[in-house]
């Protein structure tokens, strides 16, 4: 499993909102290849990166951050979404140094788009972001609410040709609520892969929930503000996902038996 630090981008900058709403955005850092070495020097393998800007007007923006990161830390794996809803596109963003590109609101509507990316890019370049509020999918940068179900969306994938998925849970994405392990458990279900954990890391005690879900329901976590706001580093993030002295009760919560 993997630790996937995340930096949303608007205008060239590391913010982060609160539960998707652009108007309560915080700025952490004028410098996204600085925010991104800090987390490599940590540790960090992965990287998750969100073009707001992109998600907001439905095609991406900042690029050039992108193609920054990847030629400053070219060992880092990069995942990239928003805006991403045309090949031309996705082969852009691909082309600007991202490992593999989140599809969102193309998910929803336009399943032949789908299969052409999965066609044309290969299922190991493809993650499926699905976001949602209440268990029903938001899309266009978590602006629309749609009347689809999470899980059926999400039971969709494998017959798609995809086998990565990013679900995250908007109520709690900022907040620092915790993270709903029942909902992962049941997104993986529906998938038959593992998710990747995102919304309501707060403490490391939620990443040891990740741990104890185990690698056949979590590929890894996302973990934003909580890393910004100090309440643990990287590297300490990635010392509990891996550490293999589980604990009892927290298999027990993560199984839902408790």
């Amino acid at each position: 499993m993997f630790v996937f630090p995340a930096i949303d981008i608007i205008g060239g900058k590391a913010v982060r909102l609160l539960q998707g709403d652009y108007r309560r955005m915080t700025v952490y850092n004028d410098d996204v290849v600085a925010q991104a070495t800090h987390f490599v020097e940590q540790g960090a393998e992965w990287l998750h990166l969100v073009d707001l800007d992109g998600a907001r007007s439905g095609q991406p923006v900042n690029t050039d951050s992108i193609s920054a990161i990847a030629s400053a830390l070219p060992n880092l794996a990069i995942q990239v979404g928003g805006g991403i809803r045309t090949l031309e596109v996705a082969q852009r963003v691909l082309d600007a140094g991202a490992s593999r590109i989140i599809l969102g609101s193309a998910l929803v509507g336009d399943e032949a788009l789908v299969d052409e990316m999965v066609a044309a890019l290969g299922a190991e370049r493809i993650v499926a972001g699905i976001d949602a509020h209440d268990g029903k999918v938001a899309i266009e940068g978590w602006r629309k609410g749609t009347a689809v179900e999470a899980g059926a969306l999400a039971g969709e994938l494998q017959d798609r040709g995809i086998r990565h998925m990013v679900f995250t849970d908007i109520a709690r994405d900022g907040a620092q609520t915790g993270i709903d392990v029942a909902m992962y458990r049941h997104m993986a279900t529906c998938a038959g892969f593992p998710v990747i954990v995102s919304g309501g890391v707060t403490a490391l005690a939620d990443i040891a929930k990740v741990r104890a879900l185990g690698a056949k329901v979590a590929e890894g976590v996302i973990i934003g503000r909580a890393l910004y706001e100090g309440n643990f580093t990287v590297a300490e993030a990635i010392e509990t996902l891996n550490n293999t002295c589980e604990d009892e009760t927290e298999n027990r919560e993560a199984r839902g038996t408790v």
